[in-house]
C-alpha cells in the first residue's frame, strides 16, 4: 500500500519529487545558450559553471542550491512583450529585486538588457534580456 503524501514526507522529512538537498533550477531556452548565460553572468555576477554550444549552467556558488540554466533551442522564436493574439508568449519571467531601481535599470542595460517599451507598474521596471525574455526588477518596499 502506497502511504499518503502526508505520512510519506513524516516519514522521509522529504517531498515527493525533491532529494534531501534544497536545490532548484529555471531553463530557459534561446538562439545562443552560451550568450544568453554570459548575459545573465554579467547581471547577476553569478559563476558560469558549464559552457557548452547547447547547455550552460550559472549559480552564485557551488553550494547555493539553485541555478539558471540555458539550452540553446534552434527553432526559438522571441517572446513578444506585451503580449498580442496568435504571438510568442512570455512562458515565465525573472523578479529580479535592486536596492536602487534606476541604478539597477542602468546596469541591466550595460550588461546587454533593454527597457521593454510598456511598463505596468511605476514601482518596476520590465526589462528584455538579449533572447527577449522579459524580467522585471523592483524595490521591496515592504519594510
Amino acid at each position: 500500500m502506497t502511504p499518503s503524501l502526508e505520512e510519506w514526507s513524516r516519514q522521509t522529512g522529504g517531498m515527493p519529487l525533491r532529494t534531501t538537498k534544497t536545490w532548484f533550477g529555471v531553463v530557459l531556452d534561446a538562439p545562443d545558450a552560451s550568450e544568453l548565460a554570459h548575459f545573465y553572468e554579467r547581471l547577476l555576477g553569478w559563476t558560469l559553471y558549464t559552457d557548452e554550444p547547447d547547455w550552460a549552467t550559472l549559480a552564485p556558488s557551488e553550494s547555493a542550491g539553485h541555478n539558471l540554466g540555458f539550452q540553446t533551442e534552434p527553432n526559438y522564436v522571441r517572446p513578444v512583450w506585451p503580449s498580442r493574439p496568435g504571438e510568442p508568449l512570455m512562458m515565465m519571467h525573472l523578479d529580479i529585486e535592486v536596492d536602487d531601481l534606476d541604478e539597477g535599470v542602468a546596469f541591466a542595460v550595460e550588461a546587454g538588457a533593454e527597457v521593454a517599451s510598456h511598463q505596468p507598474q511605476d514601482d518596476v521596471r520590465v526589462m528584455l534580456d538579449p533572447a527577449g525574455h522579459p524580467f522585471c526588477l523592483y524595490v521591496d518596499t515592504s519594510s
